[in-house]
């Protein structure tokens, strides 16, 4: 029988994506078959106690990902200490990886020591990072050359794995992130658009970490364009981070700051009335030297709740939409070729209307989550769970991305 053990600093109740993707997938999958060694985390008492996926809290959060540092070799063998004994007990015939670094550094030693094979996941960005410097590229070279395959997020993951890192195409499969389609869904509410304070607003969402990869401010710097044709727009912006005090000075220096909201970080019943309630969302983002957007949770995730998406043409985002039919896919390293496709489509309801019926007919078909988790299930061989529960809280599990050290 096949028994896993899944190694995941980033994990529920933690905020990220990738942990969201990781959580929905497993869960899926038949209950003795798994073990989570997850990341330990605020409220993960009460989270674990539901019983859905069998948990243990190690302390995989790393100061250091590279070895030739003294924090970095105290982390990984406090890490090994705690997870060795469970991994010795539970007898996994497989460890998967999350990330190549710090989790799939403890699986090649694991292998090294009990010859147990591993897996790991790529998500894109980590794999430019960790290229940058000479100490995590070595490691991460021999981690990739260590699995027995690779999980990438994306079609433009797979491009990177195959190119810079040289895995062949046969060792690289993708499986997709994934959504609930049931919590994310369509519905226009009056007064729930009035209680966010957009009464008589034409509003563009974006969801996401405030990071410079994301694009916050392009749009920012769009909107003075796009206010002479859209003369009601609001720009919010949903998610926190390090670009929040640099993005708003840039609104109040161009004189839109009027036309910008800042929502911070937010409850899941806001999160979900925004995602419905906006008119347009936008992912504006673009390559900033090694970091790049992956895939795009959010991408998918405004689609199921029936809207049209507009996303930055770098990274894997386009693998999320069917370009011109459910969303647009422009170039954001100016500000120009942004702000006349937000035109664009804020001027033709019509449009967005078709755009945002069939990004929902989209995501349900390839990105629902017993979708994702089925193709998972057939690539490790392990059978679906019999029943599984409605999703517990998101608390807006793709806003905020896991950080590098």
């Amino acid at each position: 029988m096949t028994r896993v053990a899944l190694l995941s600093e980033v994990f529920p109740p933690q905020f990220g994506g990738s942990g969201r993707w990781l959580y929905e997938m497993y869960r899926r999958l038949a209950p003795e078959h798994v073990l989570v060694l997850a990341g330990q985390a605020v409220g993960q008492r009460d989270f674990d106690a539901s019983g859905e996926i069998a948990t243990r809290r190690v302390p995989l959060a790393m100061p250091q990902w590279g070895l030739r540092s003294l924090e970095g070799l105290r982390g990984y063998r406090r890490a090994w200490k705690v997870i060795a004994p469970v991994v010795r007990r539970f007898q996994p015939t497989q460890v998967h990886a999350a990330r190549c670094l710090p989790e799939g550094a403890l699986a090649w030693w694991n292998k090294r020591r009990h010859g147990i094979p591993y897996i790991c996941y790529a998500h894109g960005e980590e794999l430019n990072y960790a290229a940058a410097s000479r100490e995590l590229g070595w490691m991460t070279r021999r981690i990739l050359n260590g699995a027995d395959f690779i999980v990438a997020n994306s079609d433009n993951t797979r491009r990177i794995l195959s190119t810079r890192w040289r895995v062949p195409d046969r060792r690289i499969h993708v499986i997709h992130p994934g959504v609930d389609c049931d919590l994310f869904h369509p519905s226009e509410d009056p007064i729930a658009k009035s209680n966010l304070g957009w009464d008589g607003r034409t509003v563009v969402l974006t969801v996401g970490r405030l990071q410079q990869r994301k694009g916050h401010d392009r749009l920012i710097e769009a909107l003075d364009v796009i206010r002479k044709s859209i003369p009601n727009v609001l720009y919010a912006v949903l998610g926190d981070g390090e670009e929040r005090i640099r993005l708003a000075q840039l609104a109040e220096r161009l004189g839109v700051a009027d036309r910008v909201q800042f929502l911070g970080e937010v409850s899941d019943e806001k999160l979900m009335s925004c995602y419905r309630q906006c008119d347009l969302f936008a992912l504006p983002n673009r390559q900033v030297a090694e970091d790049i957007e992956g895939f795009g949770m959010v991408l998918i995730e405004a689609q199921a709740c029936g809207k049209p998406v507009i996303a930055g043409a770098s990274g894997g985002t386009a693998e999320t939409m069917q370009p011109g039919v459910t969303g647009e896919v422009i170039p954001c390293e100016t500000a120009g070729p942004l702000a006349a496709a937000v035109i664009r489509l804020l001027q033709d309801p019509v449009r967005r209307k078709a755009m945002g019926l069939a990004g929902r007919s989209w995501v349900q078909a390839n990105f629902a989550w017993p979708v994702v988790a089925g193709k998972a299930a057939r690539l490790f061989g392990i059978p679906l769970a019999a029943a599984v529960s409605p999703t517990a809280p998101a608390s807006e599990q793709s806003a905020v991305g896991a950080a590098s050290p």
